[in-house]
């Protein structure tokens, strides 16, 4: 199961409060002020986890409090600080404050560390106060309380690739073919659901990723259909992939909708790299190919390539293609 959203709330650990004691050792019968320090409060931190992919355990725990400082004690003795709760996070992880919607931190490095809340101070015991005019203080200070605060985690897709398109544009067949993805294919729309990411191996080389996602529909900026599910993923890749079918009626239309709900999501989104893949060839005949091949060099500046992954035609030549413009 792949889950991106989770809400959920994080208190740093309480300081410990401050000793009252005084010496009571043999033949000092007037011993001076001896409490000690509270502990502090264990912070709550952020810890990137490579083996993490999902935020799976999020859906299961909701509420992750540090633990307490403990209280200071006689003869000096400060309080143990409380230990740190460490939250592991897959990479790609962002963190977003849920009133105010301020994103805190985007976990995007490996090993990436994120003090998220910090520990309330230790209270100081009555030895800090003494002074000359009062030499016995019956007081100490209480520890302070831990940071505490609602969050959302969101998990972008981290891919080399993403796949852009209209639903059963072809995308969950193309990333079975060509990785070890195994994403649900059906003839209906919005057959995926949440994204499947897929390594492919390119030749001898180390490969790529690729991300398989809901497919859009025009006003999914908005929202509309599964708009945020998608777009949020493919901010963070490097390459966009735009799958139009061949027997779409109007292939321009069809693009510029695409490229226009790319825009309205995310400027960035608009500017990045783009390669234009026309999917299922296996159903025209090569006469219909051809005109849409006449059609296609007038419109697009863009790479452009025919493709079927149900007979593989030209399925290496994209592959060479994507590597090509991943590392030009």
């Amino acid at each position: 199961m792949f889950i991106d959203y989770a809400e959920i709330f994080i208190k740093a650990g309480k300081g410990g409060n401050g000793a009252v004691a005084f010496r009571r050792e043999k033949y000092v019968p007037k011993g001076g002020p001896s409490g000690g320090n509270g502990g502090k409060g264990g912070d709550v931190v952020l810890q990137v986890d490579t083996n993490l992919h999902t935020l799976l355990d999020f859906k299961y725990q909701r509420k992750y409090i540090a633990e307490d400082g403990q209280n200071g004690a006689n003869s000096l003795k400060d309080g143990k600080s409380g230990e740190d709760l460490i939250i592991r996070v897959p990479r790609g992880t962002i963190v977003v404050e849920k009133n105010s919607k301020e994103v805190i931190v985007d976990l995007e490095e490996e090993n990436q560390r994120f003090i998220l809340a910090k520990g309330g101070r230790g209270g100081k015991g009555n030895s800090n106060f003494a002074t000359s005019t009062n030499q016995a203080p019956r007081f100490a200070e209480d520890g302070k309380p831990g940071e505490e605060l609602y969050i959302v985690l969101e998990l972008k897709l981290i891919a080399d690739v993403g796949l852009v398109g209209f639903p059963n544009a072809g995308k969950s067949t193309l990333i079975s073919t060509i990785s070890a993805a195994r994403p649900k294919i059906a003839d209906y729309p919005f057959t995926t659901l949440k994204p499947n990411l897929g390594i492919v191996k390119y030749r001898d080389y180390d490969g790529f990723t690729v991300a398989d996602i809901p497919g859009i529909i025009e006003g999914a900026h908005l929202g509309k259909g599964l708009g945020h599910e998608f777009l949020r993923h493919i901010e963070r890749t490097g390459l966009l992939l735009i799958l139009i079918e061949a027997t779409s009626e109007n292939i321009e239309k069809d693009y510029n909708v695409l490229l226009q709900e790319l825009n309205n999501y995310s400027k960035i989104l608009s500017k990045k790299e783009k390669i234009i893949g026309i999917s299922k060839i296996d159903l025209l005949s090569e006469e219909e190919l051809n005109k849409i091949r006449e059609k296609t060099n007038s419109i697009f500046d863009e790479n452009v390539i025919f493709f079927s992954s149900v007979s593989q035609q030209n399925i290496n030549l994209l592959l060479d293609i994507i590597w090509n413009n991943l590392h030009r």
